[in-house]
């Protein structure tokens, strides 16, 4: 297989009805709106979004997307950024991280703007990178890491073809010092 360096990847991926983009600098506006919209159901489950429990700032996602660009770009990550095609409007963001490209293989993650939710973007948006990660970036393993209480989160994995292959229990701890139990699922080839 060829090194990561030498795989082709497109910037943008599109979908029926969605258009998956890498961050480019100056994005950072759109997602802190789309952070601070969101913020009660992100920190519904904090042992799993351990980064939406900071005061968000225009400068903190500003500086995801510049680094988030330079990550893709570099290989390391695949951070994307989610759009409606029809409205343009930017409704949660996924990506792909923690690869090893020995095996290869990655972990996908993802959350969805508060007002978009239950209109099944994010599992149009995971099926895509899902695609595009074994078939594109030709990984082996993609898991899955929800929070076992995150129903929504599971029903995603579950509605792109993830299969569940366990939990772990007490694997997290929340910032209040509740220990959280983890669903691993993932896609194979």
């Amino acid at each position: 297989m060829a090194g990561p360096a030498q795989i082709i990847v497109p910037l943008e991926i599109e979908t029926a009805r969605l258009l998956l983009r890498c961050p480019q600098p100056g994005d950072g506006a759109i997602v802190h709106a789309s952070v601070v919209a969101s913020l009660a159901a992100l920190r519904e489950f904090p042992a799993s979004l351990p980064w939406a429990m900071a005061d968000p700032s225009v400068a903190a996602s500003e500086q995801f997307c510049r680094e988030g660009r330079a990550s893709y770009l570099a290989r390391t990550g695949f951070p994307m950024l989610i759009f409606a095609r029809d409205s343009g409007a930017h409704v949660g963001n996924c990506g792909l991280h923690d690869f090893n490209w020995d095996v290869p293989k990655c972990e996908i993650g993802y959350w969805v703007h508060a007002g978009h939710a239950r209109r099944g973007f994010l599992t149009e948006a995971v099926t895509a990178l899902t695609t595009f990660a074994l078939e594109t970036l030709r990984v082996r393993r993609i898991c899955a890491l929800p929070d076992a209480e995150n129903r929504r989160s599971c029903r995603v994995c579950e509605r792109a073809g993830y299969a569940l292959e366990g939990t772990l229990r007490h694997d997290r701890i929340a910032p209040d010092g509740s220990l959280r139990s983890t669903r691993v699922y993932a896609m194979t080839r």
